[in-house]
């Protein structure tokens, strides 16, 4: 179990950092939605990029910084080293959404292409380290991460009063958001009747943790593209997040890609908030029905979606 105390450590080491992200609720599908797409960088990812870059010695710091990334997590470390002055090289996959490799070239960062998916953007990266013996900054196997990404679950308890959510979705990739919510949430909710069931989201078309969570391996996935890019990709091996998902989550529920474009679609429409596939999944799952257990809060995870794609979206071409 992930201390609480390092959850609490970094609140107080990020915050001043944070924008802050609203809450609302939607009576009408009784939901409660956190828009983590309105913080800097467009993601919940600055929350734990932050927190491990300023958990690091001097020393570690002047290695230089390294990264594997869709995106998000590729910004958010670039984010935190423009802040502190360090050098950083992230991964990406060639197929990363431009609108992602764009901004992390404009916080500074060097970035570097690698042909295939996230899997193998991953294994470069650690290897480059490695040879490099520069300081691997993993977006989710790592526990200053996943404290970070608690944080998100402090901020949203301060504007949720007792009971008033009875269930929280979460998209899941490699588990460290979610892990870090689940943590926070068994810490500090109110008491233990005010515990809320805690449920990730994945991708039909990614769904390595689920497979992890219910059949025990993600061998036999066969991963196919994804608008949920952030969440795609196999889980590396013996990563700290897997005996954290199981412990803590209480179900993981898949969606199509058609409901991830509907979500897209709805939270323009309704919300008019522009939303990543990534983040989708959680009002996907609400809006296929998936989810019985209400009032809901829902983490809206990240907002960088390339724009010609969510035109294309909105006008129901793809």
């Amino acid at each position: 179990m992930l201390p609480p105390e390092w959850i609490k450590f970094a609140y107080q080491r990020i915050a001043s950092y944070l924008k802050p992200t609203p809450l609302s609720f939607d009576p009408k599908i009784r939901i409660y939605l956190k828009w983590e797409n309105q913080q800097h960088t467009g993601s919940f990812k600055l929350r734990g990029a932050l927190n491990k870059v300023l958990s690091l010695t001097d020393w570690e710091r002047n290695q230089g910084l390294v990264a594997a990334s869709a995106g998000n997590h590729g910004a958010g470390v670039a984010y935190a080293c423009k802040l502190l002055g360090i050098r950083a090289t992230i991964f990406v996959p060639h197929s990363a959404p431009k609108v992602k490799v764009n901004r992390i070239q404009e916080l500074g960062a060097e970035v570097k292409f690698v042909e295939g998916g996230y899997t193998e953007t991953e294994r470069f990266a650690i290897q480059f380290a490695r040879e490099t013996q520069q300081v691997y900054i993993s977006p989710y196997n790592d526990v200053q991460i996943i404290a970070g990404q608690g944080t998100l679950a402090l901020d949203t308890l301060k504007d949720l009063a007792e009971n008033e959510a009875k269930t929280w979705l979460v998209p899941v990739g490699g588990g460290g958001l979610i892990s870090g919510i689940g943590a926070a949430l068994r810490a500090f909710a109110p008491k233990p009747s005010s515990m809320p069931k805690l449920i990730g989201v994945q991708s039909e078309a990614s769904p390595y943790m689920e497979q992890i969570y219910y059949a025990g391996s993600q061998e036999h996935v066969v991963e196919s593209p994804s608008l949920a890019d952030g969440l795609s990709g196999a889980v590396e091996p013996n990563s700290v997040t897997i005996p954290l998902v199981k412990d803590l989550v209480d179900s993981m529920l898949l969606v199509t890609e058609e409901a991830i474009r509907a979500a897209i679609r709805y939270a323009w429409h309704t919300y008019h908030q522009v939303i990543e596939g990534s983040a989708a999944v959680v009002l996907a799952a609400i809006l296929s029905g998936l989810v019985v257990d209400k009032p809901a809060l829902l983490v809206i995870s990240g907002g960088n979606i390339d724009p010609a794609i969510h035109r294309s979206i909105l006008d129901n071409q793809t």
